[in-house]
This record gives C-alpha cells, sequence and structure tokens, in this order.
C-alpha cells in the first residue's frame, strides 16, 4: 500500500472507532446466523469445560496427553469468547461498532491464541511420538517438568510472536473509511483501511506466520511420519488398532486447525476475496472450537470411557436420590 503525504495524513480526522458489517443480507438471514453463532458458543464452552472436568475427577486420565488437552480446552474457551460474543453483536445489530483499542486488542487474542494453538498441536504431536516411537523411555522423557515447560513455552512463544505484530498495527493511523467487511477485527479487511503505508506489517504478518505456522506444522507432519512408520512395523492387527486409536483424534485436530490457518495467513495478503477469508474465519473459530471436544470424545477410547463412567455416576446418584 503505498504511502500518502504526511501533510495530508495530518490535515485528515482520524478515526477511533470502526462498523463491523459483519455479513450482509436480510434481517432473517443475520438473525439466523446470530442463533447460530449462539449455539455454537454455549456447545464449544460446555464441550470444552467437560473435557477439563473430566480430566481432573479422572485418574487414569492423569497422563501428559490430557494435561495437553486441558490446555487446548481452556485455549479454545478463550479463542472463541475472544470473537463470538461480539459477532453475535454484530449480527443481531446491537453492537456493530468497535474502538481502535478493542479492535487491537480482538486481534491480539485471536491471533496470540492461534499462535499458541498451533505450538500446543505440535507438542502434543511430539508426545505421541515418544510415547509411540518410545514407549519403554516415555516416562523419562515426558516427566512433569518437560511436560511444563512445553506448555509454558507454547503460551509464551504464541503471545511474543504477535506482540511484535500489534506492537506496528498500534502506531498506525486510520484516517479514511471506518467500515470493516467482517464479523471481527482481522488483517486482511482492517488494515488496508490505514492511511498509513502498511508493507512492514503485511511482510511481518506473512513472516510471523511463515514461522509460526510452517514451523509448528512441520514438527506435527514429522512426529507423525515416525509414528506412521513405526505403526507399521507392528505385527499384531490388535496392537496397530491400538496404537493408532491414540493419537487418530489428535490428527484430525491438526488436519482441520492448519489446512484453515494455511488458507489463512501463509499466502499474499490480496490473493482470497474477503468474502472467502470470512467463510474460513468461521470455520477457524468457530467450527474448529467447537468441533475438538467431540473429535476427542468420540475417537478416544479413555475419554468415552471416562463420561461413561460419568454418566453412570450421575445417573445412580438421581435414583438413589428419587428413592428417598
Amino acid at each position: 500500500m503505498d504511502a500518502r503525504p504526511e501533510t495530508e495524513v495530518r490535515n485528515q480526522t482520524i478515526i477511533h472507532e470502526f462498523i463491523l458489517l459483519g455479513f450482509p443480507g436480510t434481517w432473517h438471514f443475520r438473525m439466523s446466523l446470530a442463533v447460530l453463532f449462539l449455539v455454537a458458543y454455549v456447545l464449544t464452552i460446555v464441550g470444552n469445560v467437560s473435557i477439563m472436568a473430566l480430566v481432573r475427577t479422572h485418574s487414569q486420565l492423569h497422563t501428559p496427553m490430557y494435561f495437553f488437552l486441558c490446555n487446548l480446552s481452556f485455549l479454545e474457551i478463550w479463542l472463541t469468547t475472544s470473537c463470538l460474543p461480539k459477532a453475535i453483536g454484530v449480527m443481531l445489530g446491537t453492537s456493530q461498532t468497535i474502538s481502535f483499542t478493542a479492535c487491537l486488542l480482538q486481534l491480539f487474542f485471536l491471533l496470540s491464541l492461534g499462535a499458541t494453538e498451533c505450538f500446543l498441536l505440535a507438542a502434543m504431536a511430539y508426545d505421541r511420538y515418544l510415547a509411540i516411537c518410545h514407549p519403554l523411555r516415555y516416562s523419562t522423557l515426558m516427566n512433569n517438568r518437560i511436560i511444563a515447560q512445553l506448555v509454558l513455552a507454547s503460551w509464551l512463544a504464541g503471545f511474543l510472536a504477535i506482540s511484535v505484530l500489534v506492537a506496528l498495527i498500534s502506531k498506525l493511523s486510520f484516517c479514511g473509511a471506518n467500515v470493516i467487511n467482517h464479523f471481527l477485527c482481522q488483517m486482511e479487511s482492517w488494515i488496508p483501511l490505514s492511511c498509513m503505508d502498511t508493507h512492514v506489517i503485511e511482510m511481518t504478518t506473512f513472516i510471523l506466520s511463515f514461522f509460526v505456522i510452517i514451523v509448528s506444522c512441520t514438527i506435527t507432519v514429522v512426529s507423525y511420519i515416525c509414528i506412521i512408520s513405526t505403526i507399521s512395523r507392528i505385527p499384531s492387527a490388535q496392537a496397530w488398532q491400538k496404537a493408532f486409536s491414540t493419537c487418530s483424534a489428535h490428527l484430525t485436530v491438526v488436519t482441520l486447525w492448519f489446512g484453515s490457518c494455511i488458507i489463512l495467513f501463509v499466502k499474499p495478503s490480496a490473493q482470497n476475496t474477503l468474502d472467502f477469508n470470512k467463510t474460513v474465519n468461521i470455520f477457524n473459530t468457530i467450527i474448529t472450537p467447537l468441533l475438538n471436544p467431540f473429535i476427542y470424545t468420540l475417537r478416544n477410547k479413555d475419554v468415552k470411557d471416562a463420561l461413561g463412567q460419568t454418566f453412570r455416576g450421575t445417573f445412580s446418584g438421581f435414583r438413589k436420590a428419587l428413592s428417598y
């Protein structure tokens, strides 16, 4: 984007408030989207809180994999909370305006939590690699100290990387159009509205996206290549099935998450249309966090067993209460 003359920028009114356009359409269409967003938000919160509660209350789930899963569920709750309540207000037409500060904070949390998820998924893939490829040394290689370091490093790396980008964006001035063609503050729809040169920000975004997504994705892919190679050498079909079942849910989540992230960020900024990016953002910030608890529940025997125990205990307690 070409920089405007400094005197021209100074002579224009600086914009401090923006309007989120959302998804233009009829009133019924927007109300339907608001209802769908609300249902997705409630199910996401309930599903991820349930995963965290199951891991906490069932001793058989007190393993490194489920500690990572708890962190992932905690992250998904905040990822959807950072965008869905506002998106619902935009769809209803009751909260379409957003200040520069609020927009910057929303962008910061969306990108930071997204980057953290990339690193967490890579750490989970590494954990599965150690569990399947080095089972005899697993408890030594993945002890409590290593687990805590991997989780802490994932959160710190995700937030610190995006802090650099947000610091650059905070220096931008907006003095022209103030309508953001999106249901949230995202790079491709908000930053081009600036009346300043954004070339450095666009390049920084691409470099950070490449580093975060490609590096974490590479770690994940290499881990799974080693896992598949090890599994293929297992002579017993039952043992093969058991080994694969421990990582099939994670592999599904990885495919969904990294696929949408690569489409959104690892590309030239003008390559996709805004409408297409909005659709991918729905998948990335709403559908994936919603599906994660159900994927881990339906594809993981340990979680299903814990869930069954919880339901049986609750039902038994309910029957006893009715008998009095």
